[in-house]
């Protein structure tokens, strides 16, 4: 993390007092000082989105998450003997993608092939897309929503489920809100770790290699995915690995080719790699929703044709407090029968916390990101570069590019239906349950003391 980073997220934390009373060393240059209280608060306006408050453990593990890691360990490669050299692999993630197409002035698809060349022309032999393991969370996130509306009215923790693919909001919810909303968050791995899945147990095996003869980079929107990446969860303690070793923001990668005094015409055009071996999934692609992943569409259709027999085309989102606060709902005869919600950004997720205490949400489903617009307003490429602010009009255009692309049902992908015959024994397997599903903790409250939220 860079010296810039670390001061954005002290600035952030000056009115967080959920501390702990230690120094905590990043870069080995920039030293915070935390303090303590006796009772733990936690402004929710400094929380969010911040990693202010991590353990010195953390810290440590994401502060090796930059460039010149990446660049050690190319370095090494040329060094070492052969039989020591780790296999770089890099993960895109499509909402990293429309920020490149701008940046380029290229179409979406020909700026991923410009971004594969450098990334390969830097020394990196694989380059995947991470669409594919949207899919694999979009369907198993389907698969679970019904499984929870069916049990409903035995379990008080069934409904609402929340998605998991936002790591700032899981943080948020582990660290603050505790068994209020962990319970009722969806166990399916976001696309970053299940691509991590895929990477170092899939692919490693396809290539004959252990999972610590790859190193795995993912190229994100978000600073937060960094945290994601070091949760114990993600990590073989037996072979010292990480599903994803190293999270590199959109932006970093950009800095990266400034550096280098790279041009786009200095590139070559050059495919991803298929992860299974055969482009059977060649043409790139989206998924339905706002710059996100789309969960929350692709499940109401799912569920609407699932539970009521109904055929859902197109979905109306009604805006409640804002643009990042909308709702869709099923009707049939004047009953309401779904009421989904989509809440994005601090501020919406107060009050939705704000109605949970009170036991006043009536969706069935809320797609919960923390910043706000969705992914791709993510803090590592939409930030203008005076003032940190969001770069609005770089949003706009972000939008405009990523909605150019086609969108794909994962239920329809030739890939995920092989991987999940080949890679996980079948749709209901006890593999397909490890690999893509993980669990969440009340951390907040791990001291017996949970923290009193400020508003």
């Amino acid at each position: 993390m860079s010296e810039v980073s670390i001061a954005k997220r002290k600035e952030k934390c000056e009115n967080c007092t959920k501390q702990v009373n230690q120094w905590i060393s990043c870069d080995s240059a920039v030293h915070l000082r935390l303090q303590v209280s006796e009772s733990p608060q936690v402004l929710l306006s400094a929380c969010l989105s911040c990693d202010g408050c991590v353990s010195e453990e953390e810290s440590l593990k994401i502060s090796q998450q930059n460039l010149e890691e990446v660049e050690r360990v190319l370095e090494n490669n040329k060094k070492c003997d052969v039989s020591k050299h780790k296999v770089l692999v890099a993960s895109l993630c499509p909402q990293s993608l429309p920020f490149f197409a701008v940046k380029f002035g290229l179409d979406i698809s020909d700026a991923a092939l410009k971004l594969c060349g450098f990334l390969k022309s830097l020394g990196v032999q694989y380059v995947f897309d991470t669409t594919l393991a949207a899919g694999f969370s979009i369907l198993e996130s389907q698969k679970e929503f019904i499984q929870r509306y069916r049990r409903r009215h035995h379990d008080s923790h069934a409904l609402p489920m929340f998605t998991s693919s936002c790591p700032g909001w899981i943080r948020y919810s582990e660290r603050v809100l505790g068994s209020l909303v962990t319970p009722h968050i969806c166990t399916a791995r976001s696309p970053q770790q299940i691509m991590g899945c895929l990477v170092k147990d899939f692919f490693s095996k396809q290539q004959k290699l252990s999972p610590d003869q790859i190193y795995h980079v993912v190229v994100a929107p978000c600073f937060d995915k960094k945290l994601e990446a070091v949760r114990e969860e993600f990590c073989n303690s037996l072979l010292e690995t990480k599903d994803v070793d190293c999270v590199l923001t959109s932006g970093e990668i950009y800095h990266l080719m400034e550096q280098k005094k790279v041009t786009v015409k200095d590139l070559d055009s050059v495919p991803l790699d298929p992860v299974i071996g055969e482009a059977v999934d060649a043409v790139l692609v989206r998924h339905e929703g706002r710059g996100s992943e789309g969960f929350l569409e692709h499940v109401f259709k799912h569920a609407a044709k699932e539970l009521f027999g109904l055929e859902v085309h197109d979905i109306t989102y009604k805006t409640l407090r804002n643009r990042d606060f909308q709702e869709v709902t099923l009707e049939r005869d004047g009953e309401t029968l779904l009421q989904f919600a989509a809440v994005y950004g601090f501020r919406n997720i107060q009050t939705l916390v704000h109605r949970m205490r009170k036991g006043r949400v009536p969706y069935q489903l809320v797609e919960v990101l923390s910043c706000p617009g969705g992914c791709l307003s993510g803090r590592g490429q939409a930030e203008s570069e005076a003032g940190g602010r969001v770069d609005k009009a770089l949003v706009q255009q972000m939008e405009d590019s990523y909605s150019s692309l086609p969108v794909h049902l994962p239920e329809l992908s030739p890939a995920l239906q092989t991987l999940y015959q080949d890679w996980l024994q079948g749709q209901d397997s006890s593999q397909a349950c490890t690999l893509l599903h993980t669990h969440y903790r009340n951390q907040g409250q791990a001291n017996g003391q949970p923290p009193h939220m400020q508003w």
